[in-house]
């Protein structure tokens, strides 16, 4: 399994499947590279798909430091340089979309064009889940969390007839240590400011009826960014990209056939 060395000497482990321009696909919070497996076919015969697990999953190092999601922006540039790939598009979901938006502000060069699903600007312009569902999740009853939680990817009607496991709600082999350093990453992103400047063309796609991430951070999103369109999955929950592949893979894939690096 390949590695890359980050500035601060961290070992990062990185996947690479299929061929043509590099696309590089960055999962949510406290996920490995497992988070894209049931989807990651659908862009393998038109890209090179790259992947990586964050510091503190997967097959990476894990160490006991702050991380941020600007941080793991620098941490993905390290995986493209140690590829020897100087622009790739990108396609971040959850907080995967949040580093995302660090690396077009932060390097524009090396992006060509990007996706933002199911994410949010973050700070006090985000729209935060409600004290509600945060509680939900934060229950002593760890199985109800986790069916909370569940329920907050995927719609009733889908988790019938696919019981999982799911690679979408956490890496298992985290540490606990480590999955606290990605919430206090995720909740500490603030991008408001830099979205103004990037100028790569993006596309801002979102589950219409996702509470996790709430729907209406993808018109925030789309409306700051200058060179962004929005697509909005009536139906669709946070796991949009895997329930409704069959809306979501072709939009993202006719948007980034539009043009190429």
């Amino acid at each position: 399994m390949p590695h890359a060395i980050t500035a601060d000497s961290v070992e990062l482990s990185y996947q690479v499947k299929g061929a043509g321009e590099p696309l590089l696909l960055l999962p949510g919070q406290a996920n490995s590279h497992h988070w894209w497996d049931g989807v990651r076919d659908e862009f393998e015969t038109r890209y090179r798909t790259i992947t990586f697990d964050y510091r503190g999953t997967g097959d990476s190092d894990k160490p006991d430091v702050p991380y941020s999601t600007r941080g793991f922006a620098q941490d993905a540039i390290a995986v493209l340089d140690d590829l020897g790939v100087e622009r790739a598009h990108v396609y971040g979901t959850s907080m995967g979309g949040r580093v995302a938006q660090w690396l077009a502000a932060d390097h524009p060069e090396r992006v060509g064009a990007l996706v933002l699903g199911c994410t949010s600007p973050g700070g006090r312009h985000g729209v935060e889940r409600s004290q509600e569902i945060r509680k939900a999740l934060a229950q002593p009853d760890r199985a109800a969390a986790q069916r909370v939680l569940l329920e907050l990817m995927y719609t009733p009607d889908w988790l019938a007839t696919h019981p999982g496991p799911h690679n979408t709600v956490g890496d298992p082999g985290m540490p606990a240590y480590a999955r606290g350093r990605h919430l206090a990453a995720s909740a500490g992103h603030d991008s408001w400011d830099a979205l103004l400047g990037i100028k790569a063309r993006t596309l801002v796609i979102h589950g219409g009826d996702d509470v996790f991430n709430p729907a209406a951070n993808a018109p925030l999103l789309a409306e700051r960014i200058q060179n962004a369109s929005l697509r909005l999955i009536p139906g669709a929950r946070h796991a949009y990209f895997e329930e409704f592949r069959a809306v979501a893979g072709p939009a993202v894939l006719e948007f980034l056939n539009l043009g190429g690096l």
